[in-house]
């Protein structure tokens, strides 16, 4: 069974089934996607009628934040502003749920989209076209930084793009304009994070899947000394108190738990003895007023259901008192987000 793909893994999946955990906790999930990507014969759907699958497991999701993912890009147009169709088309689905007939979630009550910043501060006219179809729910961008020689682990073309002087150009056009940043890395590039944020310290920073721990190629069988390492990257990004760290999005391919290689899928018990110990670092380092909780959907899908996922971070955090779960489950998120 092992190495199904994304789109075909739903029985897999079901070989484990959890009742959802204090079902009555509001949870924000601050991080999911919404997607129609075809590309030759291959045809990846994560649209609302998925979503309300998972979202409808148990859990209470009172709300959501969309986080780009180059879906419904305009066909026309200049190049620059294609990325507008995203917004729009989640502005839509937004507005589908605020209806109220697809369950009580308030899915995309934030919207976050893409801008390249290495456009420098021409790029203010794209954020602005954005604010403009969206202006109720657009909060700001997404730019992955995320390089790797492993073209497996790699997400952005170049190394070192939050230092890049056109990137940081554009970049200062974010501050202004009240939009949060969210920042992709793997943890070798965590030092760029504190550099950027050091450097606009008026501009959030929320940084994406715990900083991005890699664990296979030439990561692969280091995890302890990673570990050490990545612990020392976390304290010193959270001495920068505009950055705000996503707990999630470590159970995708390139961390390395191979949960996706075995005959069945983990148990929340399962995630919990493997992850916990990311996530309790994050949330000692930084806080809850400053750590929230993500699911990454669809992409954290190769690993674990929706069900399963949530009930493991509620397991983790057992021993947190009412206020600090508050926070990291909804509240923090409502702030950082204006919802």
């Amino acid at each position: 069974m092992g190495g199904h793909g994304l789109a075909t893994n739903g029985t897999w999946l079901d070989l484990v089934q959890e009742e959802a955990l204090e079902p009555d906790l509001p949870i924000c999930d601050t991080h999911h996607h919404l997607w129609d990507h075809r590309k030759g014969r291959v045809h990846k759907r994560y649209l609302m009628d998925a979503l309300q699958k998972d979202l409808q497991t148990g859990h209470n999701i009172v709300s959501s934040v969309f986080i780009e993912c180059s879906a419904m890009y305009r066909a026309d147009g200049p190049e620059e502003f294609k990325p507008v169709g995203e917004v729009e088309f989640v502005n839509g689905i937004a507005a589908m749920a605020a209806s109220g007939l697809y369950g009580k979630t308030r899915v995309a009550a934030a919207i976050m989209g893409y801008a390249e910043l290495q456009n420098g501060s021409r790029v203010r006219a794209l954020l602005e076209a954005q604010l403009a179809v969206a202006p109720e729910r657009f909060r700001g961008i997404r730019r992955t930084g995320a390089w790797d020689a492993d073209p497996r682990i790699s997400r952005a073309s170049k190394p070192g793009l939050y230092l890049d002087n056109a990137f940081r150009e554009g970049f200062a056009e974010l501050g202004p304009l009240g939009l949060v940043f969210e920042a992709v890395v793997r943890h070798p590039q965590l030092a760029e994070v504190v550099d950027l944020a050091r450097s606009f310290p008026d501009t959030r920073i929320v940084l994406n899947h715990l900083g991005g721990v890699a664990g296979i190629g030439a990561y692969a069988g280091k995890r302890e000394e990673i570990f050490i390492e990545w612990r020392k990257c976390i304290a010193l990004l959270a001495t920068c108190p505009n950055i705000v760290i996503k707990l999630g999005g470590i159970n995708m391919d390139y961390s390395g738990f191979g949960w996706h290689e075995n005959p069945k899928p983990p148990t929340s018990q399962a995630l919990c003895d493997a992850t916990a110990r990311y996530y309790e670092t994050a949330i000692e380092s930084f806080g809850p007023d400053r750590a929230i909780f993500e699911s990454n959907f669809p992409v954290d899908k190769i690993s674990c259901s929706y069900a399963v996922l949530w009930n493991a971070f509620k397991r983790m955090t057992k021993d947190y008192s009412a206020n600090e779960r508050a926070l990291l489950f909804h509240d923090t998120a409502a702030r950082v987000y204006r919802l």
